[in-house]
């Protein structure tokens, strides 16, 4: 099958099709990602049908893997399930937060690199990906914006995206969610190589320096810019689909499945490489 490439539209997204099984886990594919995943932010593989024991031998060719929480897979420890189902997966309570937009690794200093993720069984109502592009959002920003913003400082916490998924939890959850300490990184992540994209999403809990209301204010606003759909793609998965996408300057978020659906994924995460700054 010949491969073809198509981009999903001007702001974000690339899909290849004619690529399934070992031959992703190959230096000319991991190349092939890096690219597009430059120019695009998210590349999506159709009907990739890759295994575990290839689809971390790509995610090698792309960077240093981490080693999943709770042990990950028990043949592959670099791959964890996503499920909402806690006889698939060990963090099955905390996979609700996933349908808001966030990145990965939000509170980490050095925030995950990129992330793979495959479909093993694709849910039978909801269960889309979506992904919105923050580099796009930042360059269509005015220049009075961009000045404005450009010292700001936002306090990031991951009790402030548990809050919105479980709002009556108990003392003792909340009390797990307080020892991740919070960070306050810039609103605008400056890369060393002078790219720059804007950071939100519901860890993000207020900005330093400015009222509550007037924070909030903000923070939604820039949650909506950067969403909107010139900046944003709806991926409906297939069974064997094979999405990875650049966890620093990328949202993303899942759209509400619930356990009967059967949604299992299959995922990969790639160590980060620059803090931001």
């Amino acid at each position: 099958m010949a491969v073809t490439v198509t981009p999903v539209s001007p702001g974000i997204g690339v899909e290849i099709s004619g690529r399934s099984g070992p031959e992703l886990a190959t230096p000319e594919v991991a190349a092939e990602a890096r690219k597009y995943l430059d120019e695009h932010g998210v590349v999506i593989y159709r009907e990739a049908r890759i295994g575990d024991a290839d689809l971390v031998a790509l995610s090698r060719m792309l960077g240093e893997v981490v080693v999943a929480p709770m042990g990950g897979e028990k043949e592959h420890p670099e791959v964890s399930a996503i499920s909402l189902d806690p006889a698939q997966s060990t963090l099955a309570a905390y996979r609700a937060g996933t349908f808001y937009w966030h990145i990965d690794g939000a509170n980490d200093l050095v925030p995950q690199k990129a992330t793979l993720l495959t479909a093993l069984e694709v849910a039978t109502e909801g269960g889309d990906t979506e992904f919105a592009n923050l580099y796009a959002a930042y360059e269509a920003l005015s220049d009075e914006e961009k000045a404005a913003f450009a010292e700001l400082r936002v306090v990031h916490s991951f009790a402030a995206t548990q809050r919105l998924s479980n709002p009556d939890a108990s003392p003792k959850m909340r009390a797990a969610w307080d020892k991740v300490p919070p960070r306050a990184p810039p609103l605008v992540w400056t890369r060393r190589s002078g790219r720059k994209s804007l950071r939100g999403g519901p860890t993000a809990d207020h900005v330093v320096g400015l009222a509550a209301e007037e924070s909030r204010a903000l923070l939604d606003r820039l949650l909506t810019w950067a969403t909107q759909p010139d900046f944003s793609l709806r991926h409906h998965w297939h069974h064997g689909d094979l999405v990875i996408w650049d966890n620093t300057g990328i949202l993303h978020r899942a759209q509400p499945y619930t356990v009967t659906s059967r949604r299992l994924m299959h995922r990969t995460t790639l160590v980060g490489e620059e803090a931001v700054a």
